[in-house]
């Protein structure tokens, strides 16, 4: 599934990539961690999870599809569509769904979508080339057995009548220390080789990112016909939402484009994923925002609904 690449790569730039019609992908920031029991120590990262919920098309990934595969916009949406269609016939089949370095999704027993996400992919770019890696328990009875020995050996380097007797001890004892320190020099140029290499990577797939990914635009090609609406009620604290955008800019421009149409849309605020959303109009009275809903979903936009909030 070619739209799984997509997905995948603007995971690594934005924290809600929401499929249209489907569901949206989160990702939250995860300090290291260590798993005392294997010994094993993961570094920082994001989790990522699905919320069924968030399904409005933001125009994030249609525009990112349009421009990679040099598309319209409604071509985009068509290829997203197919892709979700044939996602959820795979679904009701009972079939698990594995979109590669993402995770699997599937259906559990009450038919609600379940998703498991990849241990192999990490999006955050601050760690990008880190795995995890397991340290081995060090031996307590082997380490003691050997400070033991080196106590017992110690009056051979410091008495002097031992220095007098045996003198190639004493160069054995330089020698060792010499040793010792080329090991940590050796190790720390090597750790710090290794800190280069990983810069350089991540260096490398920011620039990819940076140059593959470009900002959302909501475009509306083929605008439906003007349609005038009379609303009884403007303000309220029940309002009809037309879209969230992640950009601000897009959501002014919805904005406008509502307001040449005769709504008086205006910006409601921003939800908890950081979505921009605009509402067609606002009621105080909770039948007459319902009224106005249903004629919105036949004429003008299916994907319509209701938001219950008070303005400030």
């Amino acid at each position: 599934m070619q739209l799984a690449t997509y997905i995948n790569d603007l995971l690594y730039r934005y924290e809600c990539v929401i499929i249209p019609s489907f569901g949206a992908l989160l990702t939250q920031y995860h300090s290291a961690k260590i798993d005392a029991e294997s010994q094993t120590f993961y570094p920082p990262g994001k989790t990522l999870s699905f919320n069924r919920q968030l399904q409005t098309n933001d125009g994030l990934l249609a525009n990112y599809v349009a421009s990679v595969e040099k598309c319209s916009y409604e071509s985009s949406l068509q290829k997203i569509r197919n892709f979700t269609g044939k996602l959820s016939l795979q679904l009701s089949e009972k079939e698990v769904v594995t979109l590669k370095n993402i995770g699997e999704f599937h259906l559990n027993n009450e038919n609600s979508v379940q998703f498991i996400p990849s241990s192999k992919q990490n999006f955050s770019t601050a760690s990008f080339g880190m795995t995890s890696f397991v340290s081995p328990k060090m031996n307590r009875e082997v380490y003691k057995e050997a400070v033991k020995v080196l106590e017992e050996k110690a009056p051979i380097f410091i008495t002097p009548e031992k220095r007098a007797t045996r003198p190639y001890l004493k160069y054995a004892a330089i020698a060792l220390v010499a040793i010792s320190i080329a090991g940590f020099s050796g190790m720390k140029l090597y750790e710090g080789e290794v800190q280069k290499h990983n810069f350089a990577k991540k260096q490398k797939a920011n620039s990819i990112v940076e140059n593959q990914i470009q900002e959302a635009t909501f475009v509306i090609e083929n605008p439906l016909p003007t349609l005038n609406l009379t609303f009884t009620k403007q303000v309220g604290k029940y309002h009809i939402i037309a879209g969230a955008f992640r950009v601000e800019e897009n959501a002014t421009k919805k904005i406008n484009q509502l307001q040449e149409k005769g709504f008086t849309a205006k910006m409601v605020g921003i939800n908890k994923y950081g979505l921009h959303q605009v509402a067609y109009s606002s009621f105080e009275n909770r039948l007459d925002a319902l009224k106005n809903l249903r004629t919105i979903k036949k004429s003008q936009n299916p994907d319509a609904w209701l938001l219950v909030k008070e303005m400030e």
